[in-house]
């Protein structure tokens, strides 16, 4: 859930949270390096996803940040039980910069898993997968409470350092689960030049059209560099605006966090290519964000790092340990308590 805390007041868009999407992976395939695995998860209840939400993942393969190809997941409404089906659209070129779920129908009416078997589905040469599954985001909760102000502000912008560690060493998403939207297929048929940039995008239909209330490109950009003020133009708009219209408060926000200058901010930013907010995968290259991400990096760790420049101690967590060699490699759910 590092894309967690996006809407108003560290809640859900909207304050749904079928509507909140945590996180976004992007990595080889285990014992198939010709393969790419994408990932994009939402709702930490694990529960139904919005009938009436477009779930997207876009992907630019020319390097100027616009939707070349688009998975668009798109949800039934649930049966009494809590079952649900869903399709997915697969768009390319012009076609996929349409917020509709638009292209080729590539999967239809698929069963939803919620159980600890994953319904695995092939659709010519992509592996897709949607349902309930172990989320294996680490992050100590109570720790980012006791390092940033939470109260009247209602933000994480606010880092609060001393001597004393913040951290509480015990990992508050040791049993948690997430909804998962999972495919993998040849990477040739991304066609990366030479690198991918990958975001995710929750849109929900209002009165007659689709409106933009989340998005995922790096980890914990939202959360951590918005506050209420922000938050919401920030989740609808488009990475190809990123630089023009977020360098100067990213780069105030860098000042009062960890005293960077202005050249310092901008650098630093450029470096780690937080801007535009997409998560940057060249595939010839081993998986680890910032290249791509895959579940072992504590990317809570390096988010607050780059905010204080360094000077907040690292967390100590350890990577969950029940993610899976094959997919839809998150493990199994955990079952409900």
């Amino acid at each position: 859930m590092s894309n967690h805390f996006t809407g108003l007041s560290l809640g859900p868009p909207l304050g749904d949270q079928r509507l909140d999407l945590c996180d976004l992976y992007a990595f080889q395939a285990p014992g198939d390096p010709g393969r790419t695995v994408l990932i994009l998860n939402a709702n930490p209840n694990a529960d139904a996803l919005h009938p009436d939400a477009v779930y997207r993942l876009n992907i630019d393969n020319d390097g100027d940040y616009l939707t070349d190809i688009a998975f668009s997941w798109v949800f039934g409404e649930p049966g009494p039980d809590g079952s649900q089906t869903y399709s997915v659209y697969l768009a390319t070129g012009e076609q996929a910069r349409d917020p509709e779920p638009g292209g080729t129908e590539i999967v239809k009416d698929a069963r939803v898993s919620f159980g600890p078997e994953a319904n695995v589905v092939t659709a010519g040469h992509h592996t897709i997968a949607a349902g309930s599954r172990s989320d294996a985001f680490f992050f100590d909760y109570d720790g980012i409470k006791n390092l940033f102000d939470t109260s009247g502000k209602r933000n994480f912008t606010a880092p609060h350092l001393g001597g004393t560690s913040p951290w509480t060493g015990v990992d508050s998403n040791v049993t948690a689960n997430v909804f998962s939207m999972a495919v993998e297929l040849p990477t040739d048929a991304l066609a990366p030049r030479p690198e991918l940039h990958a975001w995710g995008r929750c849109s929900v239909r209002r009165d007659g059209r689709l409106v933009h209330v989340d998005r995922a490109g790096h980890p914990s950009m939202s959360s951590f560099f918005n506050t209420d003020d922000t938050k919401e133009e920030y989740n609808a708009s488009e990475p190809a605006g990123d630089r023009e219209r977020w360098t100067d408060p990213f780069v105030h926000l860098l000042g009062h966090t960890g005293g960077y200058s202005r050249e310092e901010a901008i650098a630093a930013i450029d470096e780690h290519g937080l801007l535009p907010d997409v998560l940057h995968f060249d595939p010839a290259k081993p998986a680890a964000y910032p290249n791509g991400r895959t579940f072992t990096e504590d990317v809570i760790d390096i988010r607050v790092a780059f905010l204080t420049k360094n000077e907040a101690p690292p967390t100590g967590l350890s990577p969950h340990t029940d993610t899976l060699d094959r997919f839809p490699y998150l493990g199994d759910p955990h079952p409900a308590s």
